[in-house]
């Protein structure tokens, strides 16, 4: 939609006519100057109906260059479509374990049996997707800990980094109090007072320089809350000799999981620990922390605007300099310049 900041200004267009009507002309006694060559002048110039449309033309180009001037000094503006921005939410990291026990095949989607990591992309991303009006962050951890994505509302990358992230990225172990140490240095300098992680773990802390206990005190000193998850399921069968069920034996996958730490971890900080044996249970934890953590909703909108003076305004030079171009002698110097060059004499 195209709005004018100072619409008024077209009041101004019919000046010109006005000081044309209105104003005496200025009568001038000049003395004769005489030309002797004047004649030729006089035929190397335009024809009486050349000089008239001459004159039409730059009356028509002087006009356009008094509304080019007239439109950029009224202010035009470009308003665009409604955006919606999203409201000033929470700040959420989500802290995913890749280390090489993610590799386990102990989780089922769609009647398919597939690893930990799998799992845990499908069911985070569809949480990411609902948490439009939150900054959300991934970090990365194995032997070490990554920030994979900043803390941004660009929701979509996000996900795509978590999709293509691979178990081993970041090393076979697991460190989790580089990783909460590493989102206690994100979260302790932005505004605002609720900042939200969410660590995602199928192991115990077996690398890093940062106890997870020391870290978690440290996320409690600056108001940061910790949502613990330890993912993977309490018993899944080995399979035999020759993959048959001859000497098959049960066995429980999660036998390194450190839940009690993570529930310290959590308590310390003032979350809650969870327990996700499967798919369902993960989907019904995150669907659990969108009820803890809601998504602030008071929505803003702009539209957003930009200026378009300079186009009115670059028209209006470019008529100026063609007018100034158009009313240059330059034809007639021309002419005058190879009607006069003298020519070769033929040889005797």
């Amino acid at each position: 939609m195209l709005t004018y900041e100072l619409p008024w200004m077209f009041y101004c267009l019919p000046l010109p006519l006005l000081a044309y009507w209105l104003l005496p002309r200025l009568r001038q006694q000049q003395s004769a100057v005489r030309v002797p060559f004047y004649s030729e002048l006089d035929a190397l110039s335009d024809s009486n109906s050349h000089r008239t449309g001459n004159k039409i033309m730059r009356l028509l180009l002087l006009t356009l260059i008094w509304t080019s001037l007239v439109t950029a000094a009224s202010g035009p503006n470009w308003i665009g479509d409604e955006i919606t921005l999203p409201s000033s939410g929470r700040d959420l990291l989500i802290a995913v374990d890749l280390s090489g026990s993610m590799e386990i095949k102990d989780m089922e989607i769609n009647g398919q049996i597939t690893n930990r990591l799998v799992a845990v992309k499908t069911v985070v991303s569809d949480f990411i997707n609902r948490r439009k009006g939150d900054r959300i962050g991934l970090i990365l951890f194995g032997d070490k800990a990554y920030v994979q994505a900043p803390l941004t509302f660009d929701l979509p990358t996000v996900k795509r980094f978590l999709n293509e992230s691979q178990i081993g990225f970041a090393g076979q172990q697991t460190a989790i109090g580089d990783a909460i140490g590493l989102s206690v240095k994100r979260l302790r300098e932005r505004p605002g007072n609720r900042h939200i992680m969410v660590l995602l773990t199928d192991g115990s802390n077996t690398a890093g320089k940062v106890q997870p206990l020391t870290a978690a005190k440290l996320a409690a000193n600056h108001q940061i809350i910790i949502y613990t998850i330890g993912v993977g399921s309490d018993e899944m069968i080995q399979p035999g000799i020759l993959g048959t069920s001859f000497g098959a034996r049960r066995v429980n996958p999660s036998a390194d999981l450190d839940e009690k730490t993570l529930r310290a971890i959590a308590s310390t900080t003032g979350g809650k620990y969870f327990r996700a044996r499967n798919p369902a249970e993960l989907l019904n934890i995150y669907q659990l922390l969108d009820q803890l953590e809601p998504v602030e909703d008071n929505e803003q909108t702009f539209r957003p605007s930009q200026s378009l003076f300079h186009w009115p305004l670059a028209l209006a030079f470019f008529l100026s300099l063609l007018i100034a171009l158009w009313m240059m002698p330059w034809r007639i110097w021309l002419a005058s310049l190879f009607s006069s060059s003298p020519t070769a004499e033929p040889e005797q």
